[in-house]
């Protein structure tokens, strides 16, 4: 293997902290190489103390690559392997360092939903150019910031297809792991192991581990259909996790980045607020955002099922009562473009046989926009496209519910690429379901408001341990239509009332589906009342307390306002939560399960005081905090 000679220089950009550690002498002296990647901005050291730091290593024998991840000097990621493999070479080993190029990321953008509207993008990135003896290259791109470090591979045009990669995690064996098997909607339940402990098997990517630098959250960003979604492979009494694409062969096309490997890392609280996934992933591609809404939705499906999907009258009752309550959405679910099995798209006639229109412009009278749902078979083709799309426009619905995808393979992919791109060309907000997780789509695709790839409502084997576990995995990346609210559901949940109604701020959705009935609402007032006060989008987001599989309690900022919602897995207790939303006095409201149905109290705080709600085994509470001064007597509006 030639071995370049030259001691390899790193010119550093302002701030960068990305350190050559050792160089390349002669090959009777050579040793191993590394470098370091790290976040610590020049002008404001302070701010990332407890930054990772990742550790790149080539070894000289080998030609292989790994890359370790630490904090505060302890282990988060121990070596794992770096490579990949196509059809024309194995970058995988035999790789001698060619050089490198640091830079440094300093941005801004605004999103339309998630954890925080306004974020700012600070990391340092550093590409490191690797060759083969036989001239096959390999760039590996690394970033760093302070809540997460990750790497994608940049290959050269005429490299041929991806046969798969040798990307691998390697925990600590005694890892605490929280882990979902692996189903192509992504709605597996989460459920404790050790990271050696875990069956043998196939686990989502959305992997939380906890280790003695902290928690990591693996992930994946800025994911398209030019590769193929991953999922990861684990042996049991091994604390390796090897990335498994679902294509045994990505097809290429000219020179390309695959989806970053995101390691979310830092302590819980700094990887339940972070954006970093959102933060790597393409800007915008939707030049006027104008027409996209966050919004509280009443959904109809759980109240009702496909008889009321089918009936004019029923939507029409839904959408007064959306009205009624200011819900700025109605959805209608399956059932209505059904005529017998479907409708019959080569009848001239099919769009006029339709009630929706009548519906829709009912809705507009009464200020509810109707989403629509749509199975994915009837928009997987282009004529399918331009039949549904635009008609949909024109008749003014407001977005889609497209369901049924049930794959990460490079032809969906694609699908989604096209469906994303024209949806937006037709002012038609999306909400996934048996979908892919967001993986950075929310940045690039603002009009994406939501998508289910969870374990949900509808599921009867939901457990409390796994609700509280969300909030730190699944929730993590993006939006999640998990759809709360469904009071009717008795026996079928596992969770108290309270607790249902904290779901609707524990989790996070661009488009928060109610699924209860209205029935369920009118009879309990209080979550009614808190329902109509709870928005979709967020001004800045904290976790208050948890852990995963016992506890979570979120704090979600609009405006003046903090929106609080507590999740338990357990017995009934004292739940003390501290009040970390910032000084002066607030008037605490809070909504929480008595003997005899919901109880709402009122209590005046510090910032800073415990707040002590009593909950129930299984139960939780929802609150609002509000600038307290003499008159003010309570938070809803």
């Amino acid at each position: 293997m030639a071995v370049p000679t030259r001691t390899a220089v790193a010119a550093l950009c302002a701030g960068l902290t990305a350190t050559l550690l050792t160089t390349a002498p002669a090959r009777a002296e050579q040793h191993d190489q590394a470098w370091a990647v790290s976040f610590a901005p020049h002008a404001a050291r302070s701010e990332a103390p407890h930054a990772p730091r990742a550790r790149i290593s080539l070894d000289d024998t080998t030609g292989t690559l790994s890359l370790s991840v630490s904090r505060d000097g302890r282990t988060v990621i121990e070596p794992s392997p770096v490579g990949i493999v196509t059809e024309r070479a194995d970058l995988s080993k035999g790789l001698r360092f060619l050089h490198r190029k640091d830079r440094t990321i300093d941005e801004r953008y605004r999103t339309k939903s998630g954890k925080r509207l306004d974020r700012r993008v600070r990391m340092n990135e550093t590409r490191l150019t690797f060759a083969t003896d036989a001239g096959a290259r390999l760039d590996l791109v690394v970033r760093a910031s302070a809540d997460g470090v990750a790497y994608r591979y940049v290959l050269p045009a005429g490299g041929g297809d991806v046969l798969g990669e040798t990307s691998a995690f390697n925990l600590p064996p005694d890892a605490g792991a929280w882990l979902s098997t692996y189903r192509v909607d992504n709605e597996g339940q989460f459920a404790p192991y050790t990271a050696a402990t875990a069956p043998s098997g196939e686990y989502s990517d959305q992997a939380l581990f906890a280790t003695d630098g902290g928690y990591t959250l693996l992930a994946e960003s800025d994911l398209t259909g030019a590769y193929s979604g991953a999922r990861l492979a684990h042996d049991q009494g091994t604390g390796t996790y090897r990335i498994k694409l679902a294509d045994d062969r990505v097809r290429t096309d000219g020179a390309r980045g695959t989806p970053w490997r995101a390691m979310v890392t830092g302590d819980l609280a700094t990887v339940t607020r972070s954006t970093f996934t959102d933060d790597l992933a393409p800007s915008s591609k939707v030049a006027d955002t104008s027409w996209i809404r966050p919004g509280t939705v009443l959904w109809t499906w759980l109240a009702g099922g496909r008889p009321a999907g089918q009936s004019l009258a029923a939507q029409k009752a839904y959408v007064d009562y959306a009205a009624e309550r200011n819900w700025p959405y109605e959805a209608v679910d399956a059932g209505w473009y059904f005529k017998a099995d479907e409708w019959d798209t080569t009848d001239p006639n099919w769009q006029t046989n339709s009630w929706l229109p009548e519906l829709v412009e009912y809705g507009r009278v009464k200020g509810v926009g109707i989403i629509v749902w749509i199975h994915q078979r009837d928009l997987d083709t282009a004529e399918e496209r331009a039949q549904w799309l635009p008609t949909l426009e024109r008749w003014g619905v407001k977005g889609v519910k497209i369901d049924f995808m049930d794959s990460e393979a490079q032809p969906m992919l694609q699908w989604y690429d096209t469906v994303l791109a024209e949806t937006a060309a037709h002012h038609l907000m999306i909400d996934f379901h048996g979908s892919t997780i967001p993986k950075g789509i929310q940045r690039t695709w603002p009009h994406v408001m939501t998508l289910e790839g969870v374990a949900g409502e509808e599921k009867r084997t939901n457990t409390a341990a796994h609700l509280t576990t969300l909030p730190f995995t699944r929730n993590v990346i993006g939006s999640m239509d998990f759809t709360p609210g469904a009071f009717q559901r008795v026996g079928l949940r596992p969770n108290t009332d309270a607790a249902e109604v904290g779901l609707t701020v524990a989790y996070e959705s661009g488009m928060q589906m109610f699924a209860g009935t209205p029935e369920s609402y009118d009879a309990r007032p209080l979550a009614r009342a808190y329902f109509e006060q709870v928005p979709a989008a967020w001004d800045d987001t904290r976790l208050l307390a948890g852990q995963p599989g016992q506890e979570a309690v979120l704090a979600r900022r609009s405006g003046d306002r903090w929106f609080l919602g507590g999740v338990y897995a357990g017995a009934a207790r004292a739940a003390e939560v501290p009040l970390t939303i910032g000084p002066g006095r607030w008037l605490v409201e809070t909504v929480r399960d008595g003997t005899e149905g919901l109880v709402r109290d009122r209590q005046v705080l510090r910032g800073g005081d415990t707040l002590v709600v009593d909950v129930l085994a299984n139960g939780g509470f929802a609150g609002i905090a509000c600038p307290w001064k003499p008159g003010v007597t309570t938070c809803y509006r």
